[in-house]
């Protein structure tokens, strides 16, 4: 949802900065990788060792490249179709890598089984949420849209391990349950859009 809203503003922020990045020979591929490993490396030291804050404040500037590579690509004139994988894989995997360290948090540090399982919930659902998209467009259907799509889930989930790191209480609780719900809807809302998508092309 935000993509939709929020592309025009960013674009004008990341485009010089990706034009930048191009001419000191940077590639998208390049950025796509460094953001994901920092982004991986970040979860996987900080959130487990109850480093929340801290944490957040690696992950959310390494997530920032995911902004970036896109701006690197569109400097460059086009993106190919390599990049686009490799960037949907490394969303993926570094999606994992955050929930996967904040569901560790919660069932090992915090001793929280509702919120850990919450956090899995929505590791589950944010690949469900991508896998959905991608099977549809490999079958020539459509899957757009839906409550949660990555920048969501991300802020959302920031939002809270920021919050706890600063000692304010539940704010991941509520963060993680109200990002599973979402998840779900938004993995419906998808299935509801392919099979639209499919009925209209069948008529």
């Amino acid at each position: 949802m935000l993509n939709i809203f929020a592309r025009a503003s960013v674009s004008r922020v990341t485009d010089p900065v990706g034009t930048w990045l191009l001419r000191r020979g940077v590639t998208p591929n390049a950025v796509t990788i460094i953001g994901t490993a920092g982004t991986v490396l970040g979860a996987l030291w900080f959130l487990p060792r109850g480093q929340l804050f801290a944490g957040t404040l690696v992950i959310t500037f390494f997530v920032l490249f995911d902004l970036l590579d896109g701006a690197v690509a569109r400097a460059s004139g086009a993106g190919t179709r390599f990049g686009a994988v490799l960037d949907a894989s490394c969303d993926r995997i570094a999606d994992g890598a955050l929930f996967a360290s904040i569901a560790w948090w919660c069932l090992i540090v915090a001793d929280d089984r509702p919120a850990g399982a919450a956090a899995l919930v929505a590791l589950v659902g944010a690949q469900v949420i991508s896998y959905v998209k991608a099977r549809a467009e490999a079958t020539g259907l459509t899957a757009d849209g839906g409550l949660v799509e990555r920048a969501e889930r991300m802020i959302l989930a920031l939002v809270g391990t920021g919050l706890t790191g600063l000692g304010v209480p539940y704010a991941l609780d509520v963060a993680l349950w109200v990002l599973a719900l979402l998840a779900v809807i938004t993995v419906a809302q998808r299935i509801v859009a392919v099979h639209r998508s499919a009925k209209e092309q069948a008529g």
